[in-house]
């Protein structure tokens, strides 16, 4: 553990190499080139997509590595911060550990400098909101909050700021924990289902990188499991902290768990019910899930009246179920952080009529089977695009009884097109909405992009 200063000073005389000028990183770039570090910035894009950036990097003395040969001769560095979409055993990364070069990250030496308590969030589905609803708890109590991470914001240029009664809360994705060698005194595993089978190849790759959440805690910190999902109820034996479970589906001697219309809590000092249902804003058994979570992750750390008063006003976050308005008697709302088959199937889950599905998008590699019986169950009116949808369609086809379910199935060549179709089939009392069951990076940047674009379409009609 140093601080932010002594940290900065080791690092002079050291040839640092940073990849991307993404979110993540261009802080870090920033903060290196006002200690006066030597960095040269790597990035896969051409000098023409980001000259201004480059522009202003370059003025303030980094030198740039632009373009197909941007990972060449990484060996020469001592220290390289990879960005969490290029994997760790990405061959020229590899190839420059074992001649010597440090890899780490942004989000590595945050944990390394941050001087106060971490809650950290993973799992296939409903990071986002669990992260949210746990600063909000604490912000409720009076805690100084900084909430950051793969939810948008890195949290390393706050470092400096942060005392150590504060409580800084991190979603993390599997691309940033696969490197990990630290984990958050609190870490919270929402679930875990085939995801991001792009990058990571396999299933196994992809669970050992969210293992790191937990795996290097100490015996007095703690990790809270989803005792429904298969994969992290026989994660929880591994526990190194002390291991909590939540349920939706049954009674825990010891945990989280539903009961008489509420969530209930059970530990050491008895059971108690800490949130009426009725208070929960948002939509969705998925949802109920998320707070038993965020229950679980801050019980003895947040009074139970702190959640109750968060519950009782939170709204959710953007682009997820999100209404984005009412026109002709129909609903259109925007869940485009649907970007799996499992978050997918939880939106649909949370109506309790069919509704008119706008899907698809760009393929991480991951199987539609399950997602078409629940479309082919839970839809009126399908409208595909993306470059998944062949692929979905054929899995809503191939679903038991989709001959006799009177499912029309529409396909557009754009967002635009297909939020025009949904229109067209659309009779007041239905729902639309964007949930696409995969990435935008076919058609987008990514899902916030998407979503804006949704709710673009939608207030023009």
């Amino acid at each position: 553990m140093s601080t932010m200063t002594e940290y900065l000073e080791r690092l002079h005389g050291k040839s640092i190499a940073v990849i991307g000028m993404g979110v993540s990183n261009t802080p870090l770039i920033r903060m290196f080139l006002r200690a006066e570090l030597k960095v040269t910035v790597c990035d896969k894009a051409p000098r023409e997509r980001v000259e201004d950036q480059a522009a202003e990097l370059e003025s303030l003395g980094a030198r740039l590595q632009l373009g197909p040969g941007y990972l060449a001769k990484l060996h020469k560095f001592d220290l390289i911060f990879r960005t969490p979409g290029l994997s760790p055993n990405t061959p020229e990364l590899m190839a420059a550990v074992e001649a010597g070069s440090i890899l780490t990250s942004e989000m590595e030496l945050f944990f390394q400098l941050c001087p106060c308590k971490i809650i950290g969030v993973t799992g296939s589905d409903g990071k986002t909101t669990t992260t949210t609803l746990i600063s909000e708890f604490l912000k409720e109590a009076g805690y100084n909050v900084y909430l950051g991470g793969n939810i948008g914001k890195p949290l390393l240029p706050d470092v400096a700021g942060m005392t150590p009664e504060d409580v800084a809360v991190v979603e993390l994705s599997s691309f940033q924990l696969m490197s990990m060698d630290r984990s958050p005194q609190v870490a919270v595993f929402t679930n875990l289902s085939p995801n991001h089978l792009d990058y990571h190849h396999t299933m196994e790759e992809y669970t050992e990188a969210k293992l790191n959440i937990f795996c290097h805690q100490s015996p007095e910190d703690r990790v809270v499991f989803n005792f429904d999902n298969d994969i992290t109820r026989s994660l929880a034996k591994a526990a190194v902290g002390k291991a909590m479970l939540f349920s939706r589906k049954q009674r825990l001697e010891e945990g989280v768990y539903l009961r008489d219309g509420a969530i209930w809590l059970t530990n050491g000092m008895g059971s108690r019910e800490v949130l009426p249902l009725a208070d929960i804003q948002i939509p969705g058994l998925h949802n109920v899930e998320n707070y038993m979570a965020a229950i679980a992750a801050v019980d003895g750390i947040v009074p139970d009246k702190c959640v109750r008063a968060v519950a009782q006003r939170f709204t959710g976050v953007e682009h997820r179920i999100e209404l984005v308005r009412e026109l002709d008697g129909v609903k259109y709302y925007n869940d485009s952080i649907g970007t799996s088959p499992t978050r997918t199937m939880a939106c649909l889950d949370s109506f309790d009529q069919k509704l008119i599905l706008i899907a698809g998008g760009y393929d991480k590699g991951v199987p539609f089977t399950q997602l078409g019986a629940a479309i082919a169950e839970k839809v009126k009116v399908l409208v595909l695009n993306g470059a998944t949808a062949p692929a979905i369609r054929q899995a809503v086809e191939e679903a038991g009884g989709f001959p006799d379910r009177g499912l029309r199935i529409l396909e557009a060549d754009c967002l635009s097109s297909a939020v025009s179709a949904a229109r067209q089939a659309a009779r007041p009392g239905d729902v639309v909405v964007l949930s696409p069951a995969c990435a935008a990076f076919d058609q987008f940047k990514n899902f916030m992009e998407r979503g804006q674009a949704f709710k673009d379409l939608v207030a023009a009609l």
